[in-house]
């Protein structure tokens, strides 16, 4: 018999449109290891959040806020998972044309109503994109960017593992 007792879960809720958050996402999974549940926020259910210990919510920032698919993901869940979640850990990564706070407000919004803890500063990539042609072009993240997820995903599941958060 095994004194091992599972991994926690960091549950990577993420969505895309040019790829730059998908590889963001899958980055901080990498980093994470076998602990990540990396989830489209398409397939997302309350259950899934309310199994998970801590959380990183990946999205592009679009017309200056959070992209379509993770507020309808959020629409889903608040209310499910409302009173249950209190004090667990979340961080960031926003995939932006410009400057992606106001994306970054609105899920700290959020995760204020449900009492989460935020317990890493916000990854913010820029790709400034401002045209039509640029900001519907796929992405390449910058590895340098992508090592930042790939930390953030290693950090938040080590802090679950070793019960810091």
């Amino acid at each position: 018999m095994s004194d091992a007792s599972p991994d926690p879960c960091l549950l990577i809720i993420w969505h895309s449109r040019t790829g730059a958050s998908a590889a963001m996402a899958q980055a901080a999974a990498h980093g994470a290891g076998r602990g990540a549940l990396l989830v489209n926020a398409a397939d997302a259910v309350p259950e899934m959040l309310l199994a998970a210990d801590g959380y990183i919510f990946c999205c592009p920032e679009n017309l200056a806020s959070m992209s379509g698919l993770m507020k309808e993901m959020f629409d889903r869940a608040y209310y499910p998972v409302l009173g249950q979640v209190e004090g667990r850990p979340y961080a960031t990564l926003i995939a932006a044309g410009s400057d992606g706070e106001g994306a970054q407000r609105q899920i700290d919004r959020i995760a204020t109503g449900w009492r989460l803890r935020r317990v890493a500063d916000p990854l913010i990539v820029g790709f400034s994109a401002q045209t039509p042609e640029a900001i519907l072009a796929p992405k390449q993240v910058p590895e340098a960017a992508l090592q930042q997820c790939r930390d953030l995903g290693a950090a938040l599941a080590e802090g679950l593992r070793l019960g810091v958060f």
